[in-house]
């Protein structure tokens, strides 16, 4: 088309006039039209996705589209795989011959930044003729889909708990002594002995006092209450930080693995204004894959929690005591307007523990005194602060644990708490 627009221009120069100009017209558009008529249609060109599952937000992808030329010409095509935003498309537009009966596979990079369920929006397929002037385009519908599941990026902090585990189960060297309500074995009493452990019946049978010892049980319940009201939905660290939602998946993620490998059962219940998501995985040895596919969907919802409905699905799973770990931010007006009412009840059979995401912008503006907006900022957030640890004062009157970290120290932090408590029979 560029040098037909030359070639044009040339003659106009060399003859200028009206006719020549009208000449040109007619001829490039009976040369366009010509080219057009012989491009193929583009309906010979058959083409099918290959699935391309499931990945972890932030992790390439794949989608791979095969073009079939199912006439008897070659087709010179541009194909473009759209998708929607979210789910990062790149080098998504291919030129390519393809000669009759063959069949090429045209991939494109994807990048999801966004969980969820993300969807192809069409292959769009220009067809060109032979002169390369003009194409015949048209949009199909080859559906595609790409499951983006939440990262888990802390299962970096998963050897060294494990580690932690083992040496606290007896799988190691070291196996743990004293506190614990599983019965390990018997031995002789030593000085410092707590004297609630002498077995006076085995004592008897031997010249010695006999105390019994004890490990961590096994088999115990956790349940995970992931909080998807709006307070889950506000960004930590920053404009540029993830969501408390984001953070609150990845502690739970990685206590559900280390406590599956303790040999626990996991139930996981999701929810805001209503429940989102509900999981029994008891003691499934693919409980982080299992916990992904149940989170990827859900999203914040701007409402409150509804924390009665919530304890009764906790509630729902069992009344065998468990440790029931609450994921939601320790904002003190939600906390006072919502959840305390309901703590006791669930205090009242199970160790409750919250798992909060602080943002350390609070912190970090506390501290700044350069300007006297400084100053005022630095005010708010005192006041914010001190409004924290009075809440986390009360859930401990409560017998509540709080732990409160920020994004990246939150799953190992919580993992931490797990692994102490299993130390000391708490659970």
């Amino acid at each position: 088309m560029p040098l037909l627009l030359l070639f044009g221009v040339v003659a106009v120069v060399l003859r200028p006039s009206a006719g020549t100009v009208v000449l040109w017209l007619v001829a490039v558009t009976l040369l366009v039209g010509t080219d057009l008529l012989l491009a193929p249609s583009t309906a010979t060109a058959g083409l099918h996705r290959r699935p391309p599952g499931t990945v972890r937000l932030g992790y390439p992808a794949e989608s791979v589209v095969t073009v079939a030329n199912d006439g008897n010409r070659t087709l010179r095509l541009e194909v473009r795989d759209a998708w929607q935003p979210t789910a990062g498309a790149t080098d998504n537009r291919h030129r390519l011959a393809v000669a009759a009966g063959d069949r090429r596979p045209l991939r494109t990079s994807l990048r999801p930044w966004r969980r969820g369920d993300l969807r192809a929006y069409g292959v769009t397929v220009r067809s060109w003729g032979p002169l390369h002037l003009a194409a015949k385009q048209h949009t199909y519908d080859v559906p595609g889909t790409v499951r983006s599941l939440p990262p888990f990026e802390s299962r970096k902090h998963l050897p060294s708990r494990l580690a932690q585990l083992r040496e606290l189960d007896g799988r190691a060297a070291v196996r743990i002594r004293g506190a614990g309500t599983e019965f390990d074995s018997l031995r002789e009493y030593v000085r410092g002995d707590d004297v609630r452990s002498i077995d006076w019946r085995a004592s008897a049978r031997t010249p010695h006092v006999v105390v019994r010892t004890w490990q961590p049980e096994r088999d115990r319940r956790v349940v995970l209450v992931l909080d998807t009201s709006r307070t889950a939905a506000a960004r930590v660290g920053g404009a540029d930080g993830v969501p408390r939602l984001d953070a609150a998946m990845d502690a739970a993620l990685l206590l559900a693995a280390l406590a599956s490998r303790a040999g626990d059962r996991i139930d996981f219940v999701a929810g805001d204004r209503r429940i989102r998501a509900r999981l029994r995985a008891a003691g499934a040895r693919d409980i982080a894959a299992r916990l992904q596919e149940s989170m990827a969907d859900l999203e914040p919802v701007i409402a409150e929690a509804d924390w009665d409905a919530l304890a009764g699905a906790v509630q729902g799973f069992g009344k065998q005591r468990a440790l029931v770990v609450l994921l939601t931010p320790a904002e003190p007006s939600a906390i006072q307007q919502g959840l305390l009412p309901v703590l006791p009840a669930l205090t009242r059979h199970h160790r409750v523990v919250i798992a909060s995401v602080r943002d350390p912008e609070l912190n970090r503006l506390a501290d700044e005194r350069g300007t006297v907006d400084d100053v005022y900022d630095a005010a708010a957030a005192e006041q914010e602060i001190r409004r924290r640890d009075w809440t986390t004062d009360v859930l401990s009157r409560l017998a509540v644990d709080v732990v409160d970290a920020d994004a990246e120290r939150l799953p190992p932090a919580l993992a931490d708490h797990y692994l102490t408590l299993k130390a000391q029979g708490l659970l």
